[in-house]
C-alpha cells in the first residue's frame, strides 16, 4: 500500500512512524511533512490547505490511503473531496468535523441528546457576553467557537480579566473570524483526561485513555498551548469509569451525529472532566491529539494501518481487540521561546547520540536550513526531501542535491527550530515513573537557543 499522511507536526511524525511498521505498508509520503518525518517518508511540499493539489497527487500516485492529521483540512471538508474522486481516506466529513469546528455547535448537540457537559451560554457580541457574567462567579472559561490551533480556551480568575479577554476577542479580533462567537462555560474542578475512539459510525473501538498538559508553565500556570506533555496511561481512570465514558458519552454522541444525517467516521477525540464517577465533556477534536498521539503510538501493539482500513471500509465489527504494551509512555514537549504568543525560529538544534532504545523524538516544528545564499537567521524550511539522491524544490527557491537520511550533500545543512512547539520527547517504560525517568534524560542531551519546558510532566 501507498499512504499519504497530511500536516507536519508531532501528531503527523508519530502517525509516520507506526505506518512504517505495517506490514501492509510499501510507501509514505507526507505533506508538507517536517525534518523528522523525512527520514521515514517522502516529504512533498504541499501544505494542509492546498486539498486540490493534494487530491492530485494522491490520484497521480494512485494513493491507497490517505491519514488527515490537523483539523482544519477536514473542516475545510477534504475528505469529502477525495470520496468524490474515489479515493480513501480516514477521517471525517466536513458537516461532521463540526464537532471541533464549531464550539457552539458541539455543546448544543451535547444540550438537545442529555450527554453530560457544563452549562454554557453561546454569545454574539461583546455586549451580550459582558451582561452575561453578571450572572456568573469566577472563575470564567471562555473559548472562541472556531478553530485556534488549541488556544482559543481562556480560564479567567477575575470578572475584569475576564471582560478583557472577551474585548480582545470581539474587538480586537485575536482569533479572526473563529472569535465571531463565543461559549462562556461553567468552570469545573476535577482531573482532565483525553479519551479517543475509533469509530466507522457503528462501531467503537476505544484507545487508551492519556492525560496532556495545556498549561504552558508547571503546576498549570501560564496560558493555554497546543499542549506541552502527556502520558497513558492514566492511573485514575479505572475500567468501570471507561465504561461510563463509552456508555454515557461516546455511544451516545454517535447516535446523536447519525440522527441529524451527519455520520461520523475516523476518530472521535473527546476532552473529559472528570470528578468523582461523574464525567462531563470539555471538548470534541476529530482528529488525533497532539501530544496525546505520542504516547498511544508507543503503547500500541495492533497494526494501524489495518484499524484505519477497517474505519474507512466500514468493517471495524472485524476486528476483535485492540493490543496495547503494559509499559506507560509518557511526552514531554520541548517549546521554542516566546511560545506560544511569538514563537522564535531558526534556532540551531543539538541532539545528542544516545538516547535509549526505549526513546523516540518526533519532530513538531523543526526544518533544515540552508545556509548559502540565505541570509543567516532566515532558513529556508527543508520539507521535500526524496527517498535518493535527486534535485529537488526546497521552500524558499534554493534548489540542492540531497542524501537518503534528508542531509545535504555539502554537510552544510543543520536541523533549526520551524515553529512554536519544536519537539516531543517520548519514552517507554515499566511504569510511569521509569518512563518519565528515560524522558527527562533524553531531554538532557537537547539544546537549542531558548528551548522550554515543563518539568512536572506525568509527576
Amino acid at each position: 500500500m501507498k499512504i499519504l499522511v497530511v500536516g507536519s507536526g508531532g501528531r503527523e511524525h508519530a502517525l509516520v512512524w507506526k505506518i512504517c511498521q505495517s506490514s501492509l505498508v510499501d510507501k509514505v509520503y507526507a505533506a508538507p511533512g517536517n525534518a523528522g518525518i523525512s527520514k521515514l517518508a517522502q516529504c512533498i511540499p504541499v501544505s494542509v490547505t492546498e486539498i486540490d493539489k493534494l487530491k492530485e497527487f494522491a490520484l497521480n500516485e494512485k494513493i491507497d490511503l490517505t491519514v488527515v492529521g490537523p483539523e482544519l483540512p477536514l473542516v475545510q471538508g477534504i475528505v469529502d473531496e477525495f470520496l468524490a474522486s474515489g479515493l480513501k481516506i480516514f477521517g471525517p466529513s466536513r458537516l461532521a468535523s463540526e464537532l471541533e469546528g464549531s464550539k457552539a455547535f458541539a455543546k448544543n448537540l451535547l444540550k438537545q441528546h442529555g450527554i453530560p457537559t457544563p452549562s454554557f451560554k453561546v454569545v454574539h457580541s461583546f455586549e451580550e457576553a459582558k451582561t452575561y457574567l453578571t450572572k456568573l462567579s469566577p472563575p470564567f472559561v471562555i473559548k472562541a467557537d472556531g478553530l485556534a490551533s488549541g488556544k482559543g480556551v481562556v480560564i479567567c480568575q477575575r470578572k475584569d480579566m475576564a471582560e478583557d479577554t472577551l474585548a480582545k476577542i470581539f474587538k480586537d479580533k485575536i482569533f479572526g473570524s473563529a472569535g465571531e462567537k463565543v461559549v462562556i462555560e461553567e468552570f469545573l474542578d476535577g482531573k482532565e483526561v483525553s479519551v479517543l475512539a475509533l469509530t466507522d459510525g457503528k462501531t467503537i473501538a476505544v484507545l487508551e485513555p492519556a492525560q496532556d498538559y495545556k498549561r504552558l508553565m508547571d503546576n498549570n500556570q501560564g496560558p493555554n498551548t497546543g499542549g506541552m506533555g502527556s502520558y497513558s496511561p492514566v492511573p485514575f481512570v479505572s475500567s468501570r469509569l471507561m465504561d461510563n465514558i463509552v456508555k454515557d458519552i461516546l455511544v451516545p454522541t454517535i447516535h446523536a451525529m447519525n440522527s441529524i444525517e451527519r455520520p461520523y467516521r475516523g476518530v472521535l477525540y473527546a476532552g473529559l472532566m472528570v470528578a468523582g464517577n461523574k464525567v462531563k465533556v470539555l471538548e470534541f477534536n476529530v482528529r488525533f491529539g497532539d501530544p496525546e498521539t505520542q504516547p498511544l503510538m508507543m503503547r500500541l501493539k495492533s497494526d494501524l494501518v489495518a484499524l484505519m482500513l477497517a474505519v474507512v471500509e466500514q468493517k471495524l465489527d472485524r476486528i476483535e481487540e485492540i493490543e496495547w504494551h503494559n509499559e506507560s509512555a509518557v511526552c514531554v514537549v520541548i517549546a521554542s521561546q516566546g511560545y506560544p504568543a511569538n514563537p522564535k525560529i531558526g534556532d540551531v538544534i543539538e541532539i545528542g547520540k544516545r538516547m535509549g532504545k526505549d526513546v523516540q523524538i518526533f519532530h513538531s516544528g523543526t526544518a533544515f536550513s540552508c545556509p548559502s545564499p540565505l541570509r543567516s537567521g532566515n532558513p529556508s524550511p527543508f520539507r521535500h526531501p526524496p527517498l535518493r539522491p535527486a534535485p529537488v524544490r526546497v521552500l524558499g527557491g534554493i534548489a540542492s542535491r540531497y542524501n537518503r537520511d534528508g542531509t545535504a550533500q555539502n554537510g552544510g545543512e543543520k536541523l533549526v527550530t520551524a515553529g512554536g512547539r519544536v519537539l516531543g520527547v517520548t519514552a517507554l517504560g515499566k511504569d510511569r515513573t521509569s518512563a518519565r525517568e528515560k524522558v527527562y534524560s533524553a531531554i538532557k542531551q537537547m539544546s537549542f537557543n531558548g528551548a522550554y519546558y515543563r518539568t512536572d510532566i506525568a509527576k
